[in-house]
């Protein structure tokens, strides 16, 4: 499959946005009340997030990796 530059543009922009706005989300999450019991561990709330989180910048760093390399071959075609 060959991605046309429009698309890989797209793409990065996806995983630059996925860069920009989960490490925001991770700060609220922090600050939340819900995220630490009384003796300043993580509860639940907070590992589900965080899980929620490293996967979503996963995919984003993916998503990201695939828009540059469409990029790549689109010049070279």
């Amino acid at each position: 499959m060959v991605l046309s530059r429009r698309w890989s543009v797209f793409l990065v922009l996806v995983g630059v946005w996925s860069w920009v706005i989960w490490p925001r989300f991770l700060l609220a999450i922090w600050k939340d009340d819900r995220a630490w019991d009384a003796a300043g561990h993580p509860t639940g709330f907070f590992w589900i997030h965080a899980v929620l989180i490293a996967v979503s910048l996963a995919i984003g760093t993916a998503v990201a990796v695939l828009g540059i390399r469409g990029w790549r071959h689109s010049r070279r075609s």
